[in-house]
């Protein structure tokens, strides 16, 4: 199957809307809309940023950006075909029954066009914030992920673990496609992370970092086929602008979608940068 292309907007309180943004990305032919997401950044605390390895911030969106669901919604408003996801989310932030209801109702709502690419939390001071201890947070997200699938699949739901509890309970809607919201675990590619993913997610999403790729989508596949799981992980892989010999890499190496970040600007800069984005990767306009 041919590399499918999205866009990933950092929102922020500023600049562009995310519906008009998913709204030019839809129309100029992307296969998919994606936000971040921190409900806060602690002023001061302890984990040092991936990107600069100190508290210093790349960027100052970090403490500006908006509810990823709420977001989302608005993008399902103005589209039609566009999928709806996160890069990436943060579950263990939210009660999980209530962010369970929020995603099904999304998804429910926008014809079964949601997907959720979540992560660990790179900021654990963000994390204690909700309870989460650090050390703790990969074990808190299988549970929550567990809790949100029981809660999509089954008719009388019930979770018991650490971090989630609760009795048989009805919830509806259910997610459009027989209860399933794909997910895929945003996190370096190591071995562990890997790991992880093919136990409880759907694929992979790159860090922003992550350039040379090809070995480590070749491990997560073969650890795929260990696990006994059905096809071929999804790989998401986040790019800059965009390299001719970095795509054809990535797509002969099994990645399956390439999402482009878009600049920080206003509406005008963004719409025509999502345009040009468009014609100089290919990408048919709807």
């Amino acid at each position: 199957m041919p590399v499918r292309y999205g866009v990933v907007l950092f929102t922020s309180d500023r600049g562009i809307s995310p519906a008009e943004a998913a709204r030019t990305a839809e129309e100029a032919g992307f296969h998919s809309f994606a936000v971040p997401e921190h409900t806060h950044i602690p002023v001061r605390r302890d984990a040092a940023h991936p990107g600069t390895g100190t508290e210093e911030l790349p960027d100052d969106r970090y403490r500006r950006t908006l509810d990823p669901w709420v977001a989302l919604a608005t993008a399902a408003s103005v589209t039609q075909r566009i999928t709806l996801s996160t890069a990436v989310a943060l579950p263990t932030e939210h009660d999980p029954i209530t962010l369970a209801k929020t995603i099904a109702t999304l998804d429910h709502l926008s014809g079964g066009r949601v997907a959720l690419g979540t992560g660990f939390g790179w900021n654990t001071d963000e994390l204690a914030d909700h309870g989460i201890p650090g050390g703790r947070r990969k074990t808190a997200l299988r549970e929550y992920l567990g809790a949100m699938r029981a809660l999509w699949t089954q008719e009388e739901a019930s979770y018991d673990g650490e971090f989630v509890s609760f009795g048989p309970s009805w919830a509806w809607p259910k997610p459009v496609r027989s209860g399933h919201i794909p997910v895929l675990l945003g996190a370096g590619g190591t071995e562990r992370n890997f790991a992880w993913a093919v136990q409880h997610a759907d694929g992979w999403i790159t860090t922003p970092r992550e350039r040379d790729i090809e070995e480590r989508v070749r491990r997560l596949r073969e650890l795929w086929k260990e696990a006994g799981r059905d096809g071929e992980p999804e790989v998401i892989a986040l790019a800059g602008k965009p390299d001719a010999d970095t795509l054809a890499a990535w797509a002969a190496c099994g990645v399956t979608e390439v999402l482009f970040g878009l600049p920080d600007a206003p509406a005008e800069v963004v719409t025509s940068y999502i345009t040009r984005l468009a014609d100089r990767i290919g990408v048919a306009a709807a």
